[in-house]
């Protein structure tokens, strides 16, 4: 037989403490049921996961769009400052660099920025429009794919 410490009768149903546990009785065979033992139901579950699942749809998009909008943003960035330094190094010297590590070690930037598109700090080195001179007179991003706007990258 089961002895409890505490009773109590609210709404016809009896409130028991016994221990640490809060039991009560809603039936009148007597049977228990302990309070702190009850889980989520099946049905709980899958209403949450379905909330879930709807907010990542939602937000999903959004994320992945911001991230390539910001990878657009240093690429262009990138480009700059690669194509300004080109330029400077040309104003010094009277000539375009010979390729790009060229900029480093004479000291026009301090790396070779990586391209966010493809990862990688390789570039497409354009040679300049005159045929008579050398070197590097433009950069582009070796990528082939299409930016947010609908231009391709490598056209930047």
């Amino acid at each position: 037989m089961v002895k409890f410490s505490d009773e109590f009768v609210i709404n016809r149903s009896k409130l028991f403490f016994s221990g640490h546990n809060l039991v009560y009785t809603d039936q009148p065979d007597g049977h228990f049921m302990r309070l702190r033992e009850r889980g989520f139901t099946l049905i709980e579950l899958l209403v949450v996961m379905t909330i879930i699942a709807i907010l990542l749809t939602i937000v999903s998009p959004r994320y992945f769009t911001s991230v390539d909008r910001a990878k657009e943003t240093v690429l262009r960035q990138n480009l700059g400052i690669l194509r300004d330094a080109i330029d400077k190094y040309y104003a010094d010297t009277g000539k375009y660099p010979a390729d790009l590590n060229q900029l480093v070690e004479d000291r026009y930037i301090r790396a070779v920025p990586v391209d966010p598109i493809t990862e990688e700090n390789v570039w497409a080195e354009i040679p300049p429009p005159d045929p008579e001179m050398e070197g590097v007179f433009d950069v582009h991003t070796i990528s082939d794919k299409q930016a947010l706007d609908g231009t391709f990258y490598e056209k930047w």
